[in-house]
């Protein structure tokens, strides 16, 4: 069994979904997970902000039932079954939103973005069985077992690889299921945290001892930056699953950074390619880590901002302190970026997440003084030399540097433009 994993992307109207046929048609013994549809996922999560902001949530959801309608009736599939499905759907988000007595932000959240997967795959079972495809569509909820820690739920894997081996039951078949969507307690729709799509594609990989996994992407392959900071980008060909974890938790934006330990657990290997040239290599990940270093890999994390944390009475930061910080942090959900810690002052970069970052300030002013600079962006390289390093930074105001043998990251004030 292979398994395939087609992006929002990559199925974003009906053109993209035919196009995804083109790729499968040959194929047996095969799992595909799909997300949502183009940019399905934030005009759900406009929905929701509506819906707390009490804006005119109804007209917003309208327009996403419309959009899948509209992409149905091009593919002019054998339709009335979807049809169907479709309006139940939008039966349900509508009924779940006006019926809600005050539930919790994320819980919300979890029921009305997840259905994105469901209106994705439901779509294009029903054109991939119109063209005579025999494909079986499954439900994630009902496969992915998790706990209730809604936007970001954690895995049962022995329940989950349970459900998945008795629900596979023809390894020469084509099965079609969501991404991003799990099931947690009391038949609660729960997701897997945002870009999901790709952990879920190794959750299935994982439990199926799939024999390879593929993200079909927009991009040739794992690129060595993004092209919109670089102009002279280069293809990433093979690298190992380490050096994958570690671009994917500096923030490089092709893997999600929970999709690579199921697949290094089994040595399954993961390829990504383009959906738009499906015959070209791509990036190969494995355990092989002989061109690691070959290629120098940049990584640009925009809106950073930098707390420093000093005690109000001069006196030193001590272990104790540190420990009762990092507290903080996790209880707020706010993951550091970099940090850097003297006698008396603990500083540490992270993303810009407004809301978090105001309550823990708030928490944290009662026993510390909380001084802030915002409009930052951090600069990552792995496997950098010093005069690639003079040139990105020049005329640039430095406030943070790290180095270790491998990586650089440099925390630098935001260019404004001219």
């Amino acid at each position: 069994m292979k398994v395939y994993k087609f992006g929002g992307a990559s199925i974003k109207d009906a053109q993209a979904v035919q196009n995804l046929k083109s790729i499968i048609d040959s194929e047996s013994g095969l799992c595909i997970i799909v997300s949502a549809m183009g940019k399905t996922t934030n005009h759900l999560e406009k929905v929701v902000e509506l819906y707390l902001n009490e804006g005119d949530w109804r007209t917003a959801l309208s327009g996403v039932v419309e959009f899948h309608r509209s992409v149905l009736g091009e593919l002019n599939a054998n339709a009335q079954e979807c049809l169907d499905t479709i309006a139940k759907i939008e039966h349900y988000a509508m009924t779940f939103l006006e019926q809600d007595e005050d539930s919790e932000t994320d819980f919300i959240y979890d029921q009305i973005v997840s259905l994105g997967e469901i209106l994705s795959t439901k779509i294009i079972e029903s054109f991939l069985n119109s063209k005579a495809s025999t494909v079986k569509w499954l439900d994630a909820r009902k496969l992915i077992h998790t706990n209730n820690s809604y936007k970001n739920a954690r895995v049962n894997w022995e329940v989950t690889r349970e459900q998945i081996t008795e629900a596979f039951t023809d390894d020469n078949g084509v099965y079609l299921s969501q991404g991003f969507v799990g099931g947690g307690d009391h038949n609660r729709m729960t997701t897997l945290g945002r870009e999901g799509s790709d952990y879920s594609a190794a959750i299935f990989a994982h439990c199926l001892d799939a024999e390879s996994v593929t993200i079909w992407k927009d991009v040739a392959g794992m690129l060595n930056a993004d092209p919109s900071h670089f102009s002279n980008t280069t293809l990433l060909p093979n690298i190992s699953y380490r050096e994958a974890v570690e671009l994917s938790y500096y923030g490089a934006s092709v893997i999600h950074p929970k999709t690579i330990k199921p697949l290094e657990n089994k040595q399954i290997p993961l390829q990504v390619k383009s959906f738009l040239n499906p015959d070209a290599s791509g990036t190969l990940i494995n355990q092989n880590t002989a061109e690691d270093r070959n290629i120098p890999s940049y990584i640009f994390s925009n809106d950073q901002i930098l707390l420093s944390i000093s005690s109000r009475d001069f006196s030193f930061i001590v272990e104790e302190h540190i420990s009762e910080l990092f507290d903080a942090f996790a209880r707020h959900g706010l993951k550091i970026q970099t940090m850097q810690n003297s006698a008396i002052s603990f500083s540490v970069s992270l993303a810009n997440e407004k809301e978090k970052i105001d309550l823990l300030i708030r928490e944290l002013e009662s026993s510390y003084k909380v001084l802030y600079n915002d409009g930052l962006e951090l600069l990552t390289i792995r496997h950098y030399n010093e005069p690639i390093v003079s040139e990105l930074i020049k005329d640039r105001e430095i406030l943070l540097e790290q180095k270790t043998r491998q990586t650089m990251r440099v925390l630098m004030r935001a260019q404004t433009a001219e």
